[in-house]
């Protein structure tokens, strides 16, 4: 293990294998995830040793300093490293050195007062109503068969209609349907929301069924592949890419964007964002207000509007 070409001490190194050891075992953390983490300390660490003119014990973490982080964070940025990627490296180095305190009585006050550049958000770009509108009727020509055709244009539909992630259309099983007028979908962290199904989305996902030459039954996912087996989400944006180019709109013309459109769309027509918030199944009210990229004048109008003052 090393960290940007110098060798790390036996006691970095020993200890940066037990805490990736511990992440694994208490807190499910995948390959690629821990992969990251000995990544970004392992840099780090190697950081110091250069900065400091050789390698560093472990108890050279409580002796970093502010103006060493700066550091660190200043030649990362030289080396081409985004704000988004430099967030992730100091949240794992500031995992790390938490877990090293608290094992040898250390004090990193400096490490956990450092903070990364702020970085902007990449917001999906909604499509307009008539590029919505066209991506529907143009991605089921997309395929060979005429069920499949069916499919992937009730699968859009379920996003740009109700709102749906791309994950939670195609985790629908045959026991959904026929779509009823609610529908509960179980969301990221297992977070459940009610959708109201609007009748184009049953009728096209009704008309799917009807087609699909595969018997449906409860447990099996609604949605299949040619063969039958689960319908992926890599199909859904490949079928969506082709008939984007089609009909030529941007690469930002994807099945997520289809999502962020029902919520501008709606937020334009006047939709009430708590509401938008509780069908999208956000957490906060803020990341709606981020999700839908609102700008502050229509954030107003809305506060004008719905503000007890306004109407005195």
């Amino acid at each position: 293990m090393t960290g940007g070409g110098l060798q790390l001490s036996a006691g970095q190194r020993d200890a940066l294998q037990t805490w990736l050891d511990q992440m694994r075992a208490l807190h499910d953390a995948s390959d690629h995830t821990l992969d990251g983490y000995s990544r970004d300390v392992a840099g780090f660490l190697g950081f110091l040793a250069r900065h400091h003119g050789g390698p560093q014990g472990l108890g050279a973490l409580g002796n970093v300093t502010l103006s060493d982080m700066r550091a660190w964070m200043a030649s990362e940025r030289a080396r081409g490293i985004g704000g988004r990627s430099l967030a992730r490296q100091v949240s794992a180095v500031k995992g790390f050195a938490r877990w090293v305190a608290d094992r040898e009585n250390m004090d990193i006050s400096a490490i956990l007062a450092a903070r990364a550049p702020k970085h902007m958000r990449n917001l999906p770009r909604p499509l307009s109503e008539t590029a919505a509108r066209d991506m529907l009727a143009n991605v089921g020509l997309q395929t060979q068969q005429d069920w499949t055709g069916l499919r992937d244009t009730a699968v859009l539909t379920l996003l740009y209609g109700c709102g749906l992630r791309v994950s939670e259309a195609l985790s629908l099983t045959g026991r959904d349907a026929p779509l009823r007028d609610v529908l509960r979908i179980t969301g990221k962290g297992g977070k459940e929301r009610l959708v109201p199904v609007l009748p184009v989305a049953a009728e096209t996902v009704a008309a799917y069924v009807a087609a699909c030459p595969h018997a449906q039954s409860p447990d099996a996912p609604l949605f299949r592949a040619q063969r039958g087996g689960a319908l992926s989400r890599r199909h859904i944006a490949k079928v969506m890419e082709s008939a984007r180019l089609q009909l030529g709109l941007p690469a930002t013309a994807t099945p997520h964007a289809l999502r962020h459109s029902f919520a501008t769309h709606l937020l334009a027509a006047g939709g009430d964002l708590r509401a938008i918030q509780e069908l999208l199944g956000h957490a906060s009210l803020q990341s709606t207000q981020v999700y839908t990229a609102v700008d502050a004048t229509r954030l107003m109008d809305i506060y004008d509007a719905a503000h007890p003052r306004a109407h005195g």
